[in-house]
């Protein structure tokens, strides 16, 4: 008989956003001419830049002609994205080479695959509360070893993250082997500066650890303490991988793209063949597990780069950013402790009155028809916390916001 992976059962038979909706869905069997407002899950409303629509149309066309046509993408991505990619690390003062930049389907792949290329014995530090795919992707993986009666897994140093930090995440007390990190962060909407950065920086340099560098909400980034890629910080390409996303920014959910940065400079230890570069694993992977982007997409993302491509990349963003500024600013006027929604598109605050995230997720629901993101399902330390993005249409945030006025 065929045996399962294990590993997969330890894991929520339902990934937790698809629990949120469920939950939506019993409500809208009883109440089915309700206008629900979605402030909960990170996906974007508004329609793809129109110099995206017209680089894929282009795209389109080519493909419909023998001389233009082609087929599979190289599994590292097309030469004229990431030619764009690399002059935009140039503009940041950044220097990366061209066999750095992997182009993915989107940040959460590589978040979840990158554990192929690390050895099952490292030392996984993530912080609490915590986008789930690292806790769930280390599970998956068999690292994360059985669970402890407060929830958490014996394999994993899950970092302090809480109100005495800002949320914003502490160095170990012990020596781990890869971190995950998320500036700006995702729940909680905090960002680290540059001085902040360059502790873990120094550290994973001092431990000869990996921090893996999750910059899916870069763009919403207007502090100039407030680094956009952790390659701004000395000695980073030694020690860091970067993952980003145009997702949010460029409006991709649905399209699916992004991209990884594998700095050669990065090594690991076999025990076998001494120090190797993990960008060469992460190579020999991606030729094996992908047949790439399709073609299509990686022109609508190239297109981004472009005078006009850019110029509707930051009205897509500061949309967005002015539904995130509205939502935080109303709830600091209703006196609620109140994190992020500066430099990023999330706002994470505290509940009122001790109630716990999922009875407040239900009450905002059914008394006020608001979806919300209950912070528990972040990790244990997110209890009694909720978070809001700023994703939803102007007009639907402004009604949410008007609902819940002076109810708290």
């Amino acid at each position: 008989m065929a045996l399962a992976n294990e590993n997969y059962l330890k894991t929520p038979e339902i990934y937790c956003f698809d629990d949120i909706d469920k939950r939506v869905n019993a409500y809208k069997l009883l109440h089915p001419t309700a206008k629900i407002i979605r402030l909960g899950v990170g996906d974007v409303s508004r329609p793809l830049p129109a110099e995206v629509v017209k680089a894929m149309h282009a795209a389109i066309d080519e493909l419909s002609v023998a001389d233009t046509f082609r087929g599979y993408s190289p599994p590292q991505g097309y030469d004229f994205l990431i030619e764009k990619i690399l002059k935009d690390y140039r503009s940041k003062g950044i220097t990366i080479s061209k066999e750095s930049v992997f182009i993915n389907d989107g940040a959460k792949s590589d978040i979840g695959n990158i554990g192929h290329v690390l050895g099952r014995d490292n030392i996984i530090a993530i912080a609490d509360p915590v986008y789930p795919v690292y806790e769930n992707a280390t599970i998956m993986s068999g690292r994360a070893g059985e669970m402890l009666d407060d929830q958490k897994w014996s394999n994993i140093v899950y970092l302090k993250c809480n109100e005495q930090t800002g949320f914003l995440p502490e160095l170990p007390e012990e020596r781990v082997d890869i971190i995950y990190l998320c500036s700006p962060n995702n729940p909680t909407g905090t960002s680290m500066d540059k001085t902040e950065l360059k502790k873990w920086v120094d550290y994973a340099l001092e431990n000869n650890a990996i921090i893996l560098f999750d910059a899916a909400y870069q763009a919403f980034v207007s502090n100039k303490e407030v680094p956009r890629s952790i390659y701004e910080i000395k000695g980073a390409r030694k020690v860091a991988v970067e993952i980003q996303s145009f997702s949010k920014s460029h409006g991709f959910t649905g399209i699916r793209c992004g991209f990884s940065v594998f700095p050669e400079e990065l090594i690991v230890h076999s025990q076998y063949g001494g120090n190797v570069a993990l960008n060469k694993l992460w190579s020999r992977r991606n030729a094996n597990y992908t047949n790439g982007v399709s073609y299509i997409v990686q022109r609508g993302a190239e297109a981004t780069y472009s005078r006009k491509g850019k110029a509707e990349m930051q009205q897509l963003i500061a949309y967005y950013k002015r539904n995130t500024t509205l939502i935080r600013n109303q709830l600091l006027r209703e006196g609620l402790t109140v994190y992020g929604g500066i430099d990023s598109p999330y706002v994470w605050f505290k509940i009122p009155g001790d109630m716990p995230s999922w009875k407040f997720f239900q009450l905002l629901l059914y008394d006020y028809q608001i979806v919300a993101t209950p912070g528990v399902v972040f990790g244990q330390a997110g209890e009694g916390y909720m978070r809001f993005t700023g994703f939803s249409s102007y007009e639907d945030t402004v009604l949410a916001l008007e609902r819940i006025k002076n109810q708290f």
